[in-house]
C-alpha cells in the first residue's frame, strides 16, 4: 500500500523546541557553565568593585591585585576605561553574572524558559564579550597592564557565550534549529572555544614578554 505523502501544513510545520539536556551533548552541561561561570564572574566583579570604592576612597590604598608592573590592578582602575558609563564596569559585571548563575541554577532546577529569555540572554551575553574584547584590546595596548580579577571575567565570559550561543542555534531560537555537526564544529565544540582562549593568552604573553622574560 502506498504511502501517504505528507501535507502541505505538515511540511511547513517549525520544527519542536528542546529544552537544554535534549539533543546537543554541549546542553547538558550547559545550566553548570552558566551557574559556576556566573558564580566566578560574580564573584571577580564583587571584589573588583570593593577594591574600586576603596581606592577612591583612599589614593594611597593599593588592591590587592596589584602584584608588580604588568599584573597591576590599581594602574587600570585609574583609567578612564574601567569607568565607560560613568561608574564602575565591575558593577555590570555584577549585574550580569547574577543573572547568568540564577539561569544555571533555574535550569538545573528543571526550569523551562521561553524563547524570549533565551534571546534576551544571549543578547545580554553577546554584548558581555563585545565589550570584554575591547576591554582586552585596551589593557594590552592602550592601559599596558592587566588587572588580574578582569581576567578571570575575560576567562569565564567567552565560553559563556560560546555555549548559550550553540545552544540557541541548536534549538533553533534564532531561526530554525541548526543541526549540532555544524554548530558544534563537527561535533568537538570545545576546539574552537580553546583555540580563543589560548589566542587571547598568546597576545597578553606576546604583548608583556619583555616583562615575562625578566621573571625567568
Amino acid at each position: 500500500m502506498p504511502s501517504t505523502p505528507p501535507s502541505a501544513d505538515a511540511a511547513a510545520a517549525p520544527a519542536p523546541h528542546l529544552e537544554p539536556g535534549e539533543g546537543a551533548p554541549f546542553a547538558r552541561s550547559l545550566p553548570w557553565l552558566l551557574l559556576i561561570g556566573g558564580i566566578v564572574g560574580l564573584a571577580a566583579a564583587f571584589v573588583l568593585t570593593v577594591e574600586k570604592f576603596a581606592l577612591a576612597a583612599d589614593s594611597n590604598y593599593i588592591p590587592s591585585c596589584s602584584l608588580n608592573p604588568v599584573l597591576n590592578c590599581g594602574s587600570v582602575m585609574a583609567t578612564e576605561q574601567a569607568s565607560v558609563f560613568g561608574f564602575p564596569n565591575s558593577l555590570l559585571g555584577i549585574a550580569g553574572f547574577a543573572v547568568v548563575a540564577t539561569t544555571g541554577a533555574g535550569l538545573l532546577a528543571g526550569a523551562r524558559v521561553a524563547r524570549w529569555y533565551w534571546l534576551g540572554l544571549q543578547i545580554g551575553v553577546t554584548a558581555a564579550a563585545v565589550f570584554v574584547h575591547w576591554l582586552i584590546v585596551q589593557s594590552l595596548y592602550v592601559i599596558g597592564a592587566l588587572c588580574p580579577y578582569c581576567m578571570v571575567v575575560w576567562a569565564v565570559t567567552i565560553p559563556i557565550f560560546w555555549y548559550v550561543t550553540l545552544r540557541n542555534l541548536h534549538h533553533g531560537t534564532f531561526t530554525r534549529p541548526v543541526r549540532e555537526q555544524v554548530v558544534s564544529a563537527g561535533g568537538n565544540h570545545l576546539l574552537p572555544v580553546t583555540v580563543w582562549v589560548l589566542a587571547v593568552a598568546a597576545l597578553v604573553l606576546h604583548r608583556f614578554f619583555s616583562y615575562w622574560s625578566t621573571l625567568l
